[in-house]
């Protein structure tokens, strides 16, 4: 029988939680359009309400405000391409903000960023001030997927807001490790995913607040008041709603995984002084680390890894399985031959101080391995 897997890509994807697994068969169960007015369609259409109770919960938001997607990449989508005159964004984004922003129509303006990747708040008001007339959108994520590193967005958005910007932020990494409230971040638009927090792939929402509009996602139905037409997903969204209600409650677990990351590191530290933890020093979530073993590519620390029963990952898994240098770490100013270096560990609710230490284990016998042999 083989060694059961040791699983640290958290950041990837995060294993379904039981809850959300026990929400969804019991939709599936079920039969019943949503939109239907008969019983079989209101025990539907009640399950998904139920479901965007959960989620407007975990982050603060009114019931109404919550809009169901496919996932975190169309809710950026609905919003960077919603016909804004400017943007205001930094290269750390995620590919699914960057990639609309660039095919759009509007006049990009460069949010600048530290060495850490967190905003230059002095470079952010010549920044706002500088950009030309028209409807503006500032996007700043909230907690960056690669490095972990959590963004000033109160701070930004209040200051984009007094020069009349809309503002958005991408928060799939950090919804249910770190508090999350819509109010207190002053966004007017944040976007949500599943799957990171221990619910089913595929599903996602957009926050939409207050009288803020956007043009439909999708046509041809009035499913989601009107803003994304389609029968939706009532398994997937009960999952998503199972799955926020936990995160919330457990929170609070997210010290304990803290304390797993900040042993990870020091160890590290310990039997590899030259590693390099990348943004050590910025506030960042509890649960991701980014190292750099010098000399040796992130490419070949991912495969040994895996051929030792552990997953990890190099940068973001949203690029068809490439390994390669990281767009994160290039935006940061780190030299090339260190970014093509860099993996990310991402721990969970569920990781265990076991699966430290098997990782651990590991980077202290690839460490060794590649150091030469002294000479007698």
């Amino acid at each position: 029988m083989s060694r059961a897997r040791t699983y640290l890509d958290w950041n990837a994807t995060a294993p379904l939680r039981r809850e959300a697994q026990v929400a969804m068969l019991a939709a599936l169960d079920g039969v019943g359009n949503p939109s239907s007015p008969h019983a079989e369609g209101r025990r539907a259409r009640a399950i998904v309400e139920d479901a965007r109770e959960q989620v407007a919960a975990l982050v603060g938001a009114r019931v109404s405000e919550v809009v169901f997607t496919s996932g975190g990449t169309e809710g950026n989508n609905a919003v960077l391409a919603a016909g804004w005159d400017k943007i205001l964004l930094a290269g750390i984004e995620h590919d699914s903000v960057l990639a609309p922003a660039r095919h759009s129509r509007a006049r990009l303006v460069t949010l600048p960023i530290d060495h850490d990747g967190v905003v230059v708040r002095d470079g952010l008001s010549r920044a706002l001030a500088s950009a030309p007339e028209g409807s503006g959108l500032l996007t700043l994520q909230l907690a960056n997927n690669e490095t972990g590193v959590l963004q000033p967005v109160a701070v930004v958005a209040d200051a984009a807001r007094h020069h009349g910007w809309a503002v958005h932020s991408d928060a799939v990494q950090a919804a249910g490790r770190v508090p999350v409230d819509v109010a207190n971040l002053r966004v007017d638009y944040l976007t949500l995913s599943a799957h990171k927090l221990g619910g089913p792939q595929g599903i996602g929402a957009l926050v939409i607040r207050g009288q803020r509009t956007l043009l439909p996602f999708i046509r041809g139905g009035g499913q989601e008041r009107r803003r994304r037409a389609g029968t939706e997903n009532v398994a997937a969204i009960a999952g998503f709603g199972a799955a926020a209600e936990a995160a919330r409650c457990e929170l609070a677990q997210m010290a304990r995984v803290s304390r797993l990351r900040a042993w990870l590191e020091s160890q590290v530290r310990s039997v590899t002084p030259e590693a390099i933890i990348i943004a050590q020093r910025a506030a960042r979530l509890p649960n991701t680390t980014d190292l750099v073993l010098p000399g040796v590519s992130a490419e070949t620390l991912v495969i040994r890894f895996d051929l030792a029963g552990i997953a990890v990952s190099a940068g973001a898994a949203c690029s068809s399985g490439k390994v390669g240098a990281s767009h994160v770490l290039a935006a940061m100013g780190l030299a090339p031959e260190l970014a093509g270096a860099a993996i990310r560990i991402s721990l969970g609710h569920g990781s265990t101080e076991g699966d430290v230490a098997r990782f651990l284990d590991v980077w202290t016998d690839l460490a060794a391995k590649r150091r030469p042999r002294a000479v007698a």
